[in-house]
């Protein structure tokens, strides 16, 4: 992630990337580009704070059950569960209760066009799995843009939970559809090579 500034707005704008997430107390826009992947904004606004989350994959609704602290102690959240763990961990320490919280749901669209059929699987896995963890945590959905075939741009205005987006179409869709098959690609091979261990004879 990285914090800049955005001529049209006051505030400081920090981008997102898959597999990260960013939680403030100031008056901070939270921007992120999606295709398949899914965002989710939870925020405060009586208390002023909100974050926002970028995953790619949803992962086991109940894995934080058998990961325990390693869950909330890991920097990646490229899986929504550890994403919305994370998040929500993240903005309880700034001073936000769980039950406070309210949530907009972005992204899930149909963008990449893997092989076999898994890129197909992917958005509507991500927008399935995001609904069931705010509807098992009671942490309503105020507003949602999901599914589709377009990417988004959004830009989260954590304090007052605010959102504005912009579809984004042309030649730039191949950029989007680029970085989420590289980043995929990515995990992927994480998981398939797993750990090493040296020895010798």
């Amino acid at each position: 992630m990285f914090h800049h500034r955005v001529t049209q707005f006051e505030q400081e704008v920090v981008t997102i990337h898959p597999g990260e997430y960013f939680a403030t107390a100031t008056d901070t826009i939270i921007s992120t580009v999606l295709g398949s992947c899914v965002a989710v904004g939870l925020f405060d606004a009586a208390r002023g704070i909100g974050g926002l989350n970028h995953f790619m994959l949803p992962g086991e609704l109940r894995a934080e059950a058998e990961a325990g602290e390693q869950l909330v102690r890991d920097p990646n959240a490229k899986y929504g569960m550890y994403a919305m763990e994370l998040l929500v961990n993240e903005l309880m320490k700034l001073g936000v209760r769980r039950g406070d919280l309210r949530a907009k749901v972005f992204g899930g669209g149909a963008v990449l066009r893997f092989t076999g059929g898994v890129g197909s699987s992917i958005p509507r896995n991500n927008v399935d799995f995001a609904y069931e963890y705010l509807r098992e945590e009671r942490i309503p959905i105020l507003a949602a843009d999901v599914g589709g075939h377009e990417p988004r741009k959004i830009f989260f205005f954590a304090r007052t939970g605010k959102v504005l987006l912009k579809r984004i179409a042309g030649t730039l869709v191949d950029l989007v559809e680029r970085e989420e098959e590289r980043y995929y690609s990515s995990i992927h091979e994480r998981e398939i090579s797993g750990p090493i261990t040296l020895f010798e004879d």
